[in-house]
């Protein structure tokens, strides 16, 4: 593919990932300091999970920090997904609270856009505005932009009620597109999607 034509596409599906998490400038109140996770705990944990594919982390967590604050939980896991212009996603992984010891907790969606092609993701989701863990048992829906081959980091964000995540993917794989869908989270695994 052309260097100008791959630039042109991935300015595309940042710009209409970004744009979501524009809409929400003001909306979510930034959590007060002290109450959740720090930027830095969160760099830290990052690149000790994400390793050698960490790089652009950094400006990626400082992006959420500086939009949203302080997250009160996270989880780390492992996806797997594909899509031809549908397409599903699965993953499963730990949740972890303040003081609480870590929670398996699962995932599942399907997606709907112009998104072609499949990745297996190393997954980091800040989670705010968690009141407890049976509050993550629900369906969480964004928007998904996708462009790499072979590797890439993402993020995006995904919304319920008042509580939003913000998952941030360093895939292995072959995808690019634009997605419209949701996570449903679930204390067991399952094939269902919806």
């Amino acid at each position: 593919m052309l260097p100008f034509v791959r630039a042109a596409l991935l300015g595309l599906c940042l710009g209409l990932v970004a744009t979501p998490l524009a809409a929400f400038d003001g909306e979510p109140q930034p959590a007060q300091p002290g109450s959740g996770y720090t930027t830095e705990e969160m760099i830290a944990t990052g690149h000790e999970f994400f390793g050698s594919a960490s790089e652009g982390l950094a400006s990626v967590m400082q992006r959420a920090f500086s939009q949203f604050g302080q997250p009160n939980a996270y989880i780390l896991g492992e996806e797997g997904g594909g899509a031809i212009f549908g397409g599903l996603r699965y993953g499963e992984g730990a949740l972890q609270r303040i003081g609480a010891p870590p929670e398996p907790v699962f995932w599942q969606g399907p997606s709907f856009g112009w998104d072609l092609g499949g990745a297996g993701s190393r997954v980091m989701m800040l989670v705010y505005n968690l009141p407890s863990s049976d509050a993550l048992m629900q369906r969480f829906t964004g928007v998904d932009g996708s462009a790499y081959l072979v590797g890439g980091m993402s993020m995006t964000l995904m919304a319920a009620n008042d509580m939003y995540l913000i998952p941030v993917r360093a895939g292995v794989g072959a995808r690019l597109g634009v997605s419209l869908g949701y996570l449903k989270f679930t204390t067991e695994p399952t094939w269902n999607p919806f």
